[in-house]
């Protein structure tokens, strides 16, 4: 199996746990003499049979991806590599849209309200960052549909 078909079944997982969650909690209480829709104790084995596969995908996930270098890194290196990125380019999105906003004066009188920050520069380190992030994203989405899953 293929890294990549690993974290799309570990996706389709955790998208059945938290059906099974739901189908769990609608089938906990029932009236007095009647019976529920579906049978708890079967959604509990089910839930526990997808956790446990969910669990040992994860193990081999997390192993593959420590063990894996691509250019000198880890996989693990790059997915944090990534996950910094795309938090950086959030901030920096938020600042440039909280920046750019135009405040209009009525009368001479009234406060003037300049940016703090100089938008064209944080709008091209955002656009440099953002390339960035395409380019590692590129190569684990690469990386990942030619790695064996160990």
């Amino acid at each position: 199996m293929k890294l990549a078909e690993a974290l799309q079944e570990r996706a389709d997982l955790n998208r059945a746990i938290e059906a099974l969650s739901v189908r769990l909690r609608n089938n906990a209480l029932v009236q007095d003499g009647s019976s529920t829709p579906e049978d708890p104790n079967a959604l509990l084995t089910a839930l526990d049979a997808s956790i446990a596969r969910l669990e040992s995908l994860m193990t081999r996930i997390n192993r593959t991806n420590s063990e894996t270098m691509v250019d000198g890194c880890s996989l693990t290196a790059l997915i944090a590599q990534k996950d910094a990125l795309t938090l950086q380019i959030r901030v920096y999105r938020e600042l440039i849209s909280e920046a750019s906003q135009s405040v209009r004066r009525m009368s001479r009188s009234e406060i003037l309200i300049k940016s703090a920050v100089n938008v064209r520069d944080l709008q091209s380190k955002c656009d440099t960052l953002s390339k960035k992030l395409r380019e590692v994203d590129n190569k684990l989405q690469a990386t990942n549909w030619v790695t064996e899953l160990l």
